[in-house]
């Protein structure tokens, strides 16, 4: 292996050298940008092609599409719980990071509907995969709301878990090809109906 090339680990490794965990995050966040245009089974030579690197590379730190599948689903649920704090802290009002915060989590929701199919002989692991999901994402998108009642930008009695799943069913399908469907637009007016 020739410098950089360490196996990427889904967890994050301090003791990992730094070029290697950019590389490791430079490899899931093109998976995910070509999961969320292209779905989770597009070409490995497109996230190849995306992350800057040769299709051997991603076989060597993700032999099956199921493992690639699985880490940038790992990737985007760590990604998602960070942005809620860094949102919060820089947006104009609560309300805009969680406008900001759902963006991220409407893409997450593209790549998540493929994981189910990628698992299908994983089903414990599957249900650990929920749990870190919620685990780590309704205490984030509950202290945005909490902010944004405090606020008084958000009235509707709504929790983060309802919200969480308002919006993973109305973003179901999405990722389907359907002109008169605009998923995004729906979650708007979800959210606009949770202000005053």
């Amino acid at each position: 292996m020739g410098a950089g090339d360490e196996p990427l680990s889904t967890t994050a490794n301090p003791g990992k050298r730094a070029d290697a965990r950019r590389n490791e995050k430079a490899l899931l966040d093109a998976a995910a940008s070509v999961f969320v245009t292209d779905g989770v089974d597009a070409p490995v030579r497109r996230i190849a092609a995306e992350a800057g690197v040769g299709v051997g590379t991603i076989y060597r730190h993700f032999p099956t599409r199921a493992d690639l599948v699985v880490a940038v689903y790992r990737h985007q649920v760590e990604a998602c719980a960070d942005a809620g704090p860094a949102l919060l802290a820089t947006a104009a009002s609560p309300f805009t990071a969680m406008g900001h915060w759902v963006h991220l989590f409407v893409d997450f929701l593209v790549t998540k509907h493929g994981l189910a199919a990628a698992m299908r002989d994983d089903p414990d692991g599957f249900v650990a995969l929920h749990a870190l999901f919620l685990d780590r994402l309704v205490p984030v998108l509950a202290g945005i709301l909490a902010a944004a009642r405090d606020t008084g930008e958000v009235t509707a009695e709504v929790t983060a878990y309802q919200l969480l799943r308002a919006i993973g069913d109305i973003c179901a399908g999405a990722d389907r090809p359907d002109p008169a469907y605009d998923a995004r637009l729906t979650v708007r007016l979800l959210l606009a109906g949770c202000q005053r």
